[in-house]
């Protein structure tokens, strides 16, 4: 049986963390639609997931809520090297901190290395691991050492070239000759 609030769809991470608790589990990959449109394919794998929330001392002041969330998966996409399909792992762990305010999270966020969130009622796991799984992708996916090199377009030996046209012969044709009545 579940615990209250600690459905991953809807996450109290308040209570999660109070717990000192951890979630894990899978989501298939088709379900990330934003993620899946990065792919060159339809995937039928999934992304494996870790959340840990706790409660850290501060000093004269409530205590720090915390939440580590830890992410894989393999991600079908075209090395932009050789243009074939190619799978990147990709593969996230982040810490959170949660604030009661979204004010106090921008002034804190900018002070600090931390990601700073606001604690909001209800979190959704998959779509934190989801935006986190997109920024892991690579801006330009290619292979170590690309498996077949792409094809030269001519193959064959080096056809001369036409001499390229003068670009002011239309203008020379365009003269007329001076002549004068």
């Amino acid at each position: 049986m579940k615990e209250r609030g600690s459905d991953p769809h809807a996450l109290d991470v308040m209570a999660l963390c109070k717990a000192a608790g951890t979630l894990q589990g899978q989501w298939p990959l088709a379900a990330m639609a934003r993620l899946s449109e990065s792919f060159c394919a339809a995937s039928d794998g999934n992304a494996t997931w870790q959340a840990r929330g706790w409660l850290a001392p501060a000093l004269g002041g409530e205590p720090e809520v915390w939440l580590e969330l830890q992410g894989a998966a393999e991600a079908p996409l075209v090395c932009q090297r050789c243009l074939q399909p190619m799978n990147e792992h990709l593969q996230v762990q982040r810490r959170f901190r949660f604030v009661s305010s979204e004010d106090e999270a921008a002034r804190l966020d900018e002070e600090s290395d931390d990601d700073v969130l606001a604690l909001p009622a209800r979190l959704n796991l998959q779509s934190l691991l989801e935006d986190e799984l997109i920024l892991a992708l690579p801006i330009v996916p290619r292979h170590g050492v690309c498996p077949d090199p792409l094809p030269l377009l001519n193959d064959g030996p080096p056809e001369e070239e036409a001499p390229a046209p003068n670009p002011f012969a239309a203008l020379a044709a365009l003269r007329r000759p001076s002549g004068g009545g």
